[in-house]
């Protein structure tokens, strides 16, 4: 349970850290005197430093030793959020933001890796409930904290918060996480060429996938030269890793059934955890006009109902099919977000209670026998690194899942308010009726023929964008929900672990 602990402060601060920045960006803007398009680098800077890192979590574990690399990282993380609280311009804050990411993209995947090899097999379903209510929770509770923050203190506080945690996770790190033996430290010189391959094109896809949208994808000149850069970089990487002996990043792994479609549910999972946790704020904020505040107390439920079924199914887990709780998660997420398809402008918050609280426990679900069966597939040797590619996959998951809907939304939103101004200009009886009794009505209240009729026609106007509004959200929660239908298949995909009593070093930890 040290190392539980040890691992859980590392973890949550990094993962709370990348939500609770997004409540503070317009403060943060207008305290450094900087436009939109500038904050935003904030959390891009972020993230395309932590894509980086990840996949690189297998090497960097023999080069350095699990406990010196994840000291290290949560060292990096904590000294870099000192730093970001003392900013005095935008692009200073990028830079420390960016230093962030390098240490808070490390400790997720390797806290699942401890975790995960710090439980006996018959309780690594345990230790997986535990990692996923930091994982799961936290982007939840970031927007709801840094909320609270920002609005009784200032800015500065949502980095300086992290330094005590911080120091805390670095000490104990050092006390109590140990180097596994069959880990084995290697000195093998660093791959400068596949280091460089993954860095542009990794980077290149998370700008893609971050700045897509607000750039018009691809009529812009940048848009495509990055999208180009980052395929010809990730397919020439993949190639030349393929063919080392010892690689930067381990794709074999690949070649496990298991594995790869675990991940492919896993990418789903952040698309829906991601993207739907983006688009259903909106929805609140756009047309419920609620506030920051009633939005984080609405989102609760379902973190909420996330820590509930983490721990139910943590003792589930040895008892029934992984497959059969996989797949029930995948159902009811898939209700659930069917069920936000008939969200209006007046739902209240009960209407979004249920459906949010459903998909949160569901969450449990999914994400603790999805980590347990994906793991255990794999040898000892192999869990760094697979928790580094496994956690990339997530994230990136959830930025195509973010791109995706926010640019669909933009899209059916344009294409609904056509089609209704359509039905209006060409003079359908109930469009008209309802633009003849808002002009009866004004003209009641004393304005003339010609001006009731300029504002009659601005009030439909405005109903007409609020109505097409509400039909391009419930096409996107629809067509979100069909999402997770259509990938219930790959759990047949997946086999049942069965837990190896007496493994020796680079025996699989578990076996078909």
């Amino acid at each position: 349970m040290l190392v539980s602990i040890s691992v859980m402060l590392g973890m949550i601060m990094a993962i709370i850290d990348t939500t609770i920045v997004n409540v503070a960006l317009n403060q943060i803007g207008g305290n450094l005197g900087a436009s939109i398009d500038e904050v935003g680098w904030v959390a891009t800077g972020y993230l395309l430093s932590a894509v980086i890192i990840m996949p690189l979590n297998g090497w960097l574990t023999a080069r350095f030793g699990r406990k010196a690399y994840y000291a290290a990282s949560v060292a990096i993380f904590t000294l870099a959020s000192a730093l970001c609280g003392t900013a005095t311009n935008i692009w200073q804050l990028v830079a420390y933001r960016a230093i962030q990411g390098i240490g808070g993209g490390a400790l997720q995947p390797t806290a699942q890796a401890i975790l995960f090899e710090s439980f006996p097999p018959e309780r690594r379903a345990q230790s997986m409930a535990l990692f996923g209510l930091g994982a799961m929770v936290g982007p939840a509770v970031g927007p709801l904290l840094g909320g609270y923050l920002v609005s009784n203190y200032d800015w500065p506080l949502i980095f300086y918060i992290n330094v005590p945690i911080g120091i805390a996770a670095f000490l104990m790190a050092l006390a109590f996480i140990e180097d596994p033996h069959y880990i084995k430290k290697h000195e093998q010189s660093l791959d400068y060429l596949g280091l460089g391959l993954l860095v542009i094109g990794l980077a290149s896809l998370q700008y893609v996938l971050e700045r897509g949208q607000h750039d018009d994808w691809f009529n812009s000149p940048l848009i495509v030269a990055l999208a180009i850069a980052s395929i010809v970089g990730l397919v020439w990487f993949c190639l030349r890793q393929l063919r080392l002996a010892n690689p930067l990043v381990d794709l074999r792994v690949f070649r496990n059934r298991t594995f790869t479609a675990g991940n492919i549910v896993g990418v789903v999972t952040g698309f829906g955890l991601f993207g739907l946790s983006l688009i259903l704020p909106l929805f609140m904020q756009q047309l419920l006009h609620w506030d920051a505040w009633q939005t984080g107390v609405a989102l609760l439920p379902g973190a909420i109902a996330t820590a509930i079924s983490m721990l139910v199914v943590g003792r589930l887990s040895g008892r029934v099919d992984a497959r059969i709780l996989m797949a029930s998660g995948l159902a009811i997420f898939a209700l659930s977000t069917w069920a936000m398809g008939y969200f209006t402008q007046y739902s209240g918050f009960w209407d979004v209670f249920w459906p949010r609280a459903w998909q949160g426990f569901c969450l449990g679900l999914l994400f603790v026998p999805l980590s347990v069966v994906t793991i255990s597939a794999l040898q000892r040797d192999q869990i760094a690194n697979a928790t580094g590619i496994g956690t990339l996959l997530r994230q990136l998951g959830g930025s195509l899942g973010i791109a995706f809907l926010t640019t669909y939304l933009q899209r059916d939103m344009t294409r609904a308010y056509a089609s209704m101004a359509d039905q209006v200009n060409s003079g359908r009886q109930v469009a008209q009726q309802a633009l003849a009794a808002a002009q009866a009505q004004l003209q009641a209240q004393g304005m003339s023929m010609t001006q009731a009729h300029q504002m009659a026609m601005v009030e439909i106007a405005q109903r007409i964008q609020v109505n097409a509004t509400t039909v391009a959200y419930e096409d996107l929660f629809r067509l979100s929900a069909i999402l997770f239908v259509v990938t219930m298949p790959c759990v047949l995909l997946l086999q049942r672990p069965r837990a190896v009593v007496g493994a020796s070093v680079g025996a699989p930890v578990a076996a078909d």
